[in-house]
């Protein structure tokens, strides 16, 4: 029982350029590329999650089509937004909206959009929502959506961590994983709030967000 990270592949646009929940067009895997991808992923998935942005969803969809299992669209599985700023050269955007960022790195958004506490806010309901403590679950996401899970999951150095393009990350869902998950989705129930960050997991490496 797992929960499987799948970044798109390279993103084709200018290095240079600051996207988020910009749709910019992914790399084509080519079939041979696509075959040996699938044959890295469990044959017990259940179903593929995708973030709704065509670098995604385009990966995911061949993916479903390839190992015939169901396809869900999940919005919370996006990149952060930018705002404004999206679609800029980061070196036209001004220095001092870049250092406001830089001085509250999770709670500043002087571009307006989404800030990372209010992204990891919808992650964190993707995690708690998602059966991956009952089945294997592939999403097809961004860096940004990972390195959030990687915090909720209870890690720390999440702005340091890399994953390549068309690589994963696997969580594993351990006894002690499944118990605080299932505990965390009761008290949901009950008082509407989530306050507690579950261990477990395992990376592969490479380059930007």
């Amino acid at each position: 029982m797992a929960l499987i990270f799948l970044r798109h592949s390279e993103p084709l646009i200018k290095l240079g350029v600051c996207y988020g929940q910009l749709d910019v067009e992914a790399r084509v895997l080519s079939e041979v590329e696509l075959s040996e991808l699938s044959e890295t992923l469990p044959q017990s998935l259940v179903r593929i999650d995708t973030s709704p942005l065509s670098r995604c969803a385009a990966l995911a969809g061949r993916l479903a089509e390839r190992l015939n299992r169901p396809l869900q669209i999940d919005p919370r599985l996006q990149e952060i937004d930018f705002g404004r700023r999206e679609g800029c050269a980061w070196d036209d955007i001004p220095r001092g909206e870049i250092d406001d960022w830089a001085a509250d790195v999770t709670g500043a958004k002087p571009y307006g959009g989404e800030s990372v506490d209010e992204m990891t806010v919808r992650v964190r309901s993707y995690l708690d929502e998602c059966p991956y403590d009952q089945a294997d679950v592939l999403a097809v996401t961004h860096m940004g959506v990972v390195r959030c899970a990687h915090a909720a999951f209870g890690y720390e150095g999440e702005l340091e961590m890399r994953l390549g393009y068309a690589q994963s990350m696997t969580f594993d869902a351990p006894p002690a994983l499944i118990k605080a998950h299932t505990n965390d989705k009761q008290r949901s129930r009950n008082a509407q709030t989530r306050n507690e960050k579950a261990p477990g997991g395992s990376i592969e490496e490479a380059p930007r967000a």
